[in-house]
């Protein structure tokens, strides 16, 4: 609730209703299997129930969204039912639901610890956009998944390659966000400001699904009105 560049966002109007609740509905329309909300503040998770979704309050002072899902699935699975987990970021209200199912699609290799997104980007004002996360991944021909070698804001001297645009959505094994959140953060993730460096670090293994499109994040007022008519338009 307290973004700088649009306060109030998960709240923000989008076709009539608050964006946290379009996000939990592209969520659910993924249908791989119960959507809960983490919110840090008690407005948000009374929007999502009025919606008819359950929502979890947890501590404002996590230290990130995967922090936060940890803490929900000690909340609402003590059982231990499940054994992988998407964490679906808030301001994602026009996220393709079968972009959200490809992003399991790397774990049906017992070697990847987390799964995660991108799209090819051939746009070239990404490039040297440090608010542009990439990722550096070689597909082999043919292939729509692939080892992540690294994640940047900034591309290396020299690359040539083609860029991915990283998508802010990440499947976990359960045992593999239990791993992450108990690592402390290393210089490279407190450098980039990418919290994935940490697993990256520690030797775990993150994988990529390429997707075609990049949903259109809510930042800035400029975006919501963007969210906005993407959504209009569909309801039409």
């Amino acid at each position: 609730m307290a973004s700088a560049r649009l306060p109030g966002k998960p709240l923000a109007d989008i076709a009539g209703v608050p964006m946290i609740v379009q996000v939990w509905r592209r969520a659910t329309e993924a249908a791989i299997g119960p959507v809960a909300v983490g919110a840090a503040e008690q407005v948000i998770v009374d929007a999502v129930r009025a919606a008819g979704g359950e929502a979890v309050l947890t501590d404002p002072d996590l230290p990130s969204g995967s922090d936060r899902i940890a803490r929900v699935l000690e909340i609402i699975d003590p059982a231990r039912r499940f054994a992988t987990v998407v964490n679906l970021q808030g301001d994602l209200p026009t996220m393709d639901p079968a972009a959200i199912r490809a992003c399991l699609g790397p774990l049906a290799d017992p070697a990847v610890d987390i799964a995660t997104l991108v799209a090819a980007s051939d746009d070239p004002d990404e490039r040297d956009n440090p608010h542009v996360v990439k990722a550096l991944v070689e597909f082999e021909a043919g292939s729509r998944t692939a080892r992540a070698r690294d994640f940047v804001r900034l591309l290396p001297d020299g690359w040539v390659g083609p860029h991915y645009h990283h998508i802010g959505i990440y499947a976990y094994r359960r045992t593999a966000l239990e791993t992450f959140v108990a690592l402390p953060p290393g210089p490279r993730e407190l450098d980039r400001r990418l919290e994935q460096l940490r697993a990256l670090d520690a030797g775990m293994r993150i994988d990529v699904a390429l997707v075609d499109t990049v949903p259109h994040g809510v930042d800035t007022p400029a975006d919501l009105e963007r969210a906005r008519v993407l959504l209009a338009s569909r309801i039409r």
